[in-house]
C-alpha cells in the first residue's frame, strides 16, 4: 500500500458481496465510499468496520439516477480527495418466468440497475481518474457466471451480464490512454442471502430442480482485494470465481 491511503467506491454496499468486500478492502487500509438505496443497511455495513481500518461513508443513493450519481462521486472526492478502486458491484434480478411472458417494466427495471449503473458510475469515475494525481485507477465490474452462459428463465439478468462484458472490455480499451484498467469478476454461488434458494434447489436447463453447491463470499472478498492491489501495469482481465462442484462446466 501507498503511504496515502487508497479509496474505493462500492456499489450495493449494504448487502451481500457488496457489503463483504467493503469491509474487507477497509480492513486492509483503503477509504471506503458505500453506494446503496438503503441508508439503514449502509450504517450497518459502516458499523462493522474494523477499527484499525480506513474510512466508511455511506452514500444513501440510486445508481440509476445521473445526478444522485453524480452528487455522491463529489462527496466521494470531498471526503477523500480522489478514487483508486470503482467496484460495481449493485444489480438485481427479474422474476423467472418465460420471456415471453415477462413485463416490459421487469426487463427495464433489470436494464436500468445492471447496465444503467454500471456505466453511469464508471463514467464518473473515469471523469475522477483521468483528472487527479496521480493520474488513473481502477474499476472492477461484478459481471456473473451468466456473463457466458444463462440460467433458466433469466432473460434480463443474462443479457445485462453479457453487456457488462462488453462495458468492461471497452473501458479497458479507453482507458489505456490515461491509466485506467477495468477488469470483471464473474461469480457463481457465493453464499450469501441472495442464493439462500440454491440450498434448497433451483431449476436447471433440463427441467430439474437440484440443489447447488455455494462457497464462502469472503473468497470474493479476497479476490476483489488481490484485482484492487495490483499495480496498474497489471491487469485480471476476467475472473471467474465458483463453487467448485456446482453444475456450470457442462451446463445443459
Amino acid at each position: 500500500m501507498a503511504d496515502r491511503a487508497r479509496v474505493a467506491l462500492i456499489t450495493g454496499g449494504g448487502s451481500g458481496i457488496g457489503r463483504v468486500v467493503a469491509l474487507r478492502l477497509q480492513t486492509a487500509g483503503y477509504d471506503i465510499a458505500l453506494l446503496g438505496r438503503r441508508a439503514s443497511e449502509l450504517e450497518k455495513t459502516a458499523a462493522l468496520a474494523s477499527p484499525g481500518g480506513g474510512r466508511c461513508l455511506a452514500l444513501p443513493t440510486d445508481v440509476t439516477d445521473e445526478t444522485a450519481v453524480k452528487a455522491a462521486f463529489a462527496k466521494t472526492i470531498e471526503a477523500f480527495g480522489r478514487l483508486d478502486v470503482l467496484f460495481n458491484n449493485a444489480g438485481t434480478f427479474a422474476q423467472g418466468v418465460p420471456l415471453e411472458d415477462l413485463p416490459l417494466d421487469d426487463w427495464q427495471r433489470v436494464v436500468s440497475v445492471n447496465l444503467n449503473g454500471p456505466f453511469l458510475c464508471a463514467r464518473e469515475a473515469i471523469r475522477i481518474m483521468k483528472a487527479q494525481t496521480p493520474k488513473g485507477g481502477r474499476i472492477i465490474n461484478n459481471g456473473s457466471i451468466s456473463a457466458h452462459v444463462p440460467r433458466p428463465f433469466s432473460a434480463p439478468y443474462t443479457a445485462t451480464k453479457h453487456a457488462i462484458s462488453g462495458l468492461t472490455k471497452s473501458i479497458s480499451l479507453d482507458g489505456r490512454a490515461h491509466n485506467i484498467a477495468c477488469s470483471q469478476i464473474d461469480i457463481g454461488n457465493a453464499a450469501t442471502e441472495f442464493t439462500e434458494k440454491m440450498a434448497s434447489g433451483i431449476l436447471q436447463a433440463n427441467g430439474e430442480t437440484v440443489v447447488e453447491p455455494r462457497f464462502d463470499v469472503a473468497h470474493v472478498a479476497d479476490a476483489v482485494l488481490y484485482m484492487a492491489n495490483l499495480p496498474l501495469e497489471a491487469n485480471v482481465q476476467f475472473m471467474t470465481l465458483m463453487a467448485t462442484t456446482m453444475p456450470f462446466i457442462g451446463r445443459g
